[in-house]
């Protein structure tokens, strides 16, 4: 596994993270046995770099990652990123008060089991929300008492991340990024590396559909976001096959395969597209069982895809995919 420099916390993580919102739930029925085994074996592969939220199972994933690193006693050797700004308790609007946020950070420092949390991030909060700016000076102080190390936000739409890069304290973004959602090449990175901002990518499979598998007739468990969340009836439909309608992100990801070089699965191909570019810190593709985390783990050590391949792909986004694209961009 490659490492590479988060940005201004200076630290080296793996390229190839783990993200675990399909440990929480949301993507159908995972046991807390199946949980910890892909946790190990993300970790064995040399992960580094583990992406969580406080409501991906009202807390769940937390509490799983915070027993895999008191089991297998790797606290000084990992990152720990999560996420607050989403849960029930009390809800939106209440849960932007300095009170609640502290609050919710004290409740992710214990269910992880850490003293520190490494970096959290405000999870996709109303843009209106964000841009007041209070939010960062609360996590300021958080930070100033040590109960975070770094902060920044997760963010739906590249306004917010330009935002977001102009303020002196904000160390992360979390965004969507993949062959199919190519925006924050020409709007994103060139602020992001001259900020110093380290760039996590969620979603670099875009839901699955970048692993080449699906078709038109794949059908998702009923509490899969895939199955509830296509047309963004529960939250941004970005998040879901990156705003794409699925069935046309089936043939959109049918078109690609001719693009795939030989040797390669199609899911390595998408994941590597991703790292060629330098302004990518860290990729937090998820997994739901441990060979699905050695997959993803296997495209840190590939060899980049060329600049004539880059060249024909964003053709392909601006002349099949821009256009079809929905939800917050």
């Amino acid at each position: 596994m490659n490492s590479r420099i988060f940005g201004k916390a200076g630290r080296l993580v793996s390229e190839i993270g783990l993200g675990t919102w399909q440990l929480g739930g949301g993507w159908g029925d995972v046991t807390d046995e199946a949980a910890l085994a892909t946790l190990r074996a993300a970790y064995e592969t040399g992960t580094t770099f583990f992406d969580t939220a406080d409501v991906y199972g009202d807390g769940r994933s937390e509490t799983l990652i915070g027993k895999f690193l008191k089991s297998a006693k790797v606290r000084e050797r990992v990152f720990i990123a999560t996420k607050l700004g989403r849960r029930g308790d009390p809800g939106w609007p209440k849960n932007f008060t300095r009170e609640v946020v502290r609050a919710h950070t004290e409740d992710s420092l214990r269910k992880l089991g850490v003293e520190a949390l490494d970096l959290t991030q405000f999870h996709c909060v109303p843009p209106e929300v964000l841009m007041r700016g209070e939010l960062f000076g609360w996590v300021a102080e958080l930070q100033r008492e040590g109960k975070i190390k770094d902060y920044g936000a997760s963010v739906e739409a590249m306004d917010e991340a330009l935002w977001c890069c102009a303020q002196p304290g904000c160390a992360a973004l979390q965004i969507i990024f993949n062959i199919f959602r190519q925006k924050p090449v020409h709007t994103l990175f060139d602020a992001a590396r001259h900020s110093g901002v380290a760039l996590i990518v969620r979603l670099p499979l875009a839901s699955g559909l970048l692993g080449g598998k699906m078709t038109a007739q794949t059908k998702f468990p009923a509490n899969d976001h895939r199955n509830f969340n296509r047309d963004g009836q529960q939250f941004n439909v970005g998040e879901t096959f990156a705003g794409l309608p699925f069935e046309k992100g089936v043939a959109l990801a049918d078109a690609l395969k001719p693009f795939v070089p030989a040797g390669m699965t199609m899911a390595e191909f998408s994941l590597r597209w991703c790292l060629d570019f330098e302004a990518v810190s860290v990729l937090i593709p998820g997994a739901r069982n441990p060979a699905q985390a050695l997959a993803n783990a296997r495209a840190s050590v590939l060899a980049p895809l060329g600049a004539d391949r880059h060249v024909k792909l964003a053709a392909f986004y601006e002349r099949e995919v821009a256009a079809h694209i929905r939800g917050p961009y």
